[in-house]
């Protein structure tokens, strides 16, 4: 039986690898997993229980039943017997903003990392985004994609994805936060933020939405990753 196929797309925040992924999946016939789901569901579980560190928060996440799930093309994180449906509450600012230090946890990279390589294998290949999926989790995967784009162009995405009005300086604001972002995921000690040696780089700077999907596809095709 060969391997189920992986597409590891890693890019820094706000360089569209979530929105690019799951169109990439639709394009390709695969299931689309944002593997940010579960650290940011992690970092929820901690917030909701007032724990911190990864014992705590992975015992948490027992309690809370935490799994992974397919829907539609989406495989996505649900919690309790139920299977509610988490997505917003992950979203949420507080979410944001300490998801960062608790994604640097070894044992919670570990946690989701098993819960990734699961996930593929239940859904026979997946179109996967992330900032270590084609350095850490999937090596190995025969396509490996890194989006980026300038600071300016990636803040200015980040803030229309949020609606309302904004000008140049939160612009710029925005860029900054970015930026240090960055810096914590390339530096921490536990997979970093890397760009694979084989990954193909896609500058969505001055590039469309639509046009860096074909690019990805198209890659895909020449390596025999669809049909014709």
């Amino acid at each position: 039986m060969s391997d189920p196929v992986v597409i590891a797309i890693d890019g820094p925040a706000a360089s569209g690898k979530s929105s690019t992924a799951a169109r990439v999946s639709e394009r390709l016939g695969l299931a689309h997993i944002d593997s940010g789901s579960l650290y940011r569901a992690l970092t929820w579980v901690g917030l909701t229980h007032g724990v911190a560190g990864s014992d705590a928060i992975l015992a948490a996440a027992m309690e809370a039943e935490l799994r992974l799930t397919k829907r539609g093309r989406d495989v996505i994180v649900v919690a309790g017997a139920g299977r509610r449906d988490i997505e917003a509450a992950i979203r949420a600012g507080d979410v944001t903003a300490g998801v960062s230090a608790v994604a640097a946890l070894p044992a919670v990279r570990d946690w989701v990392n098993l819960r990734l390589r699961n996930a593929v294998r239940e859904v026979d290949g997946a179109v996967l985004d992330g900032r270590d999926i084609g350095t850490v989790v999937f090596p190995d995967a025969p396509l490996k994609v890194f989006p980026t784009a300038s600071p300016v162009a990636r803040a200015l995405r980040r803030l229309q994805q949020r609606g309302g009005r904004f000008d140049g300086a939160e612009i710029q604001a925005e860029a900054e936060r970015l930026a240090k972002r960055d810096l914590l995921d390339a530096s921490r000690v536990v997979a970093p933020l890397r760009q694979a040696p084989d990954a193909v780089v896609v500058d969505s700077t001055d590039l469309g939405f639509d046009s860096q999907v074909e690019q990805i596809v198209e890659l895909a095709r020449k390596r025999g990753l669809l049909a014709p």
